[in-house]
């Protein structure tokens, strides 16, 4: 009986570190754009349109949050996410042959909404495969997967498009979703759904969860506010590189994103802290220490290590917060928890694209102080959120 519990963890464990995988390729290809806007920008004539790109991205990232996603436990999960992975592959490909911004930026609207749907339906399927006490430790990885792709992602985009230019690279991502797309499929089991009810019905008790769970709506709000957070330097950094203070170009920029990969680094620990109950002291420490990043990001606009600290810090922060908020919201119910996915993650992504253009409209009209304020801001809402607790744990 030993024998057997052990090589079902074995399968289980080695499934959620391949659906990992899948997550951190999968949303990559939404980040790849960012080092490269300035390039893209240039390949067509009043490009300008072309900054909409990454805020459209987020805001098709929340249509799939709130159309597709619940779609994970009324369907095969299986069929779901391989469907969803071949619209990734067309969406992509189209990119790279975009002769015009606005077909640009229909795909990138198309692929925001296939990238949210396969993640958050992987991520309530491992959480559902792995035992109660490894829950954290599950949703670690696969957290660590995704802020792994997100952060690398730039890096990858910014060294291939110097060689290939940005149309190779969304060429090559592609490709690599079109074999994500049968790796996911001899990966995942053929399971039924879990929920034997309507589409609409679905939808219904979607928005019931959100109104009746109250430590649902709080830790989406500090969700919503780290990535605001998040989305305001990120989807502004680019540009401060390639100023006149450091004139970067396309693979300078992407190499300093690895530097966030710190945050990849936490996501693990911090499941180990959630499966122990530490989620919600360690919670409040690290909006703290995210708040005081801003500071350094401030300083940051003329002095390279204070830039690098300043993200080393808000990068632990938010992905340290995030899984926390995950781990807490998961638990709440037992199965459908594609439901929980679909409110948590709306508003966390909502304030990613809150976050995306504020930040960009802080740029343009106050330069990058105007960016660390609004980062600041978002952070010390999160922390006001956190300050009084629906219960002492969460």
């Amino acid at each position: 009986m030993a024998h057997s519990r052990s090589s079902v963890s074995g399968v289980t464990s080695r499934t959620i570190w391949l659906l990992a995988l899948t997550n951190g390729l999968t949303v990559a290809n939404l980040y790849y754009c960012q080092p490269l806007l300035p390039q893209i920008a240039a390949s067509f004539s009043g490009g300008a349109g072309v900054g909409s790109l990454v805020t459209l991205n987020q805001v098709g990232y929340a249509l799939g949050l709130v159309v597709v996603v619940p779609l994970g436990d009324i369907l095969r999960r299986r069929l779901l996410v391989c469907a969803l992975l071949c619209v990734q592959v067309v969406a992509l490909a189209v990119t790279a042959a975009a002769p015009n911004a606005g077909l640009l930026l229909i795909a990138g609207t198309v692929l925001g909404i296939a990238t949210s749907s396969v993640l958050q339906i992987l991520l309530p399927y491992a959480a559902t495969i792995a035992a109660e006490h490894e829950r954290g430790r599950a949703v670690g990885t696969m957290v660590m997967g995704s802020l792994t792709g997100v952060l690398l992602s730039r890096t990858v985009a910014g060294l291939i498009g110097e060689v290939a230019g940005w149309r190779g690279m969304f060429v090559l991502a592609a490709v690599v979703t079109a074999l994500l797309a049968v790796m996911t499929a001899r990966v995942m089991a053929p399971a039924p759904p879990e929920l034997t009810i309507g589409y609409r019905a679905q939808l219904r008790e979607t928005v019931r969860l959100a109104v009746t769970e109250p430590v649902l709506r709080r830790r989406s709000m500090i969700g919503a506010c780290v990535f605001a957070a998040f989305g305001a330097f990120w989807a502004t950094v680019a540009y401060l590189l390639a100023g006149p203070n450091f004139r970067y170009g396309g693979a300078e920029i992407g190499t300093f994103a690895l530097v966030g990969a710190a945050g990849a680094i936490v996501a693990r620990p911090s499941g180990r802290a959630a499966d122990r109950g530490w989620q919600r002291p360690l919670t409040g420490v690290l909006l703290a220490l995210g708040l005081l990043s801003y500071a350094a990001l401030w300083a940051g606009e003329r002095s390279l290590p204070w830039l690098i600290a300043g993200v080393l810090v808000m990068d632990v922060a938010i992905a340290g917060t995030h899984l926390l908020n995950m781990s807490v919201v998961y638990g709440l119910v037992q199965g459908a928890r594609s439901r929980i996915a679909s409110v948590y993650m709306t508003a966390y992504t909502l304030g990613g694209v809150a976050g995306s253009a504020a930040g960009t409209a802080a740029f343009r009209a106050g330069g990058w102080s105007a960016v660390s304020a609004v980062g600041a801001l978002c952070m010390l809402l999160g922390l006001a959120a956190w300050v009084k607790p629906m219960s002492p744990s969460r």
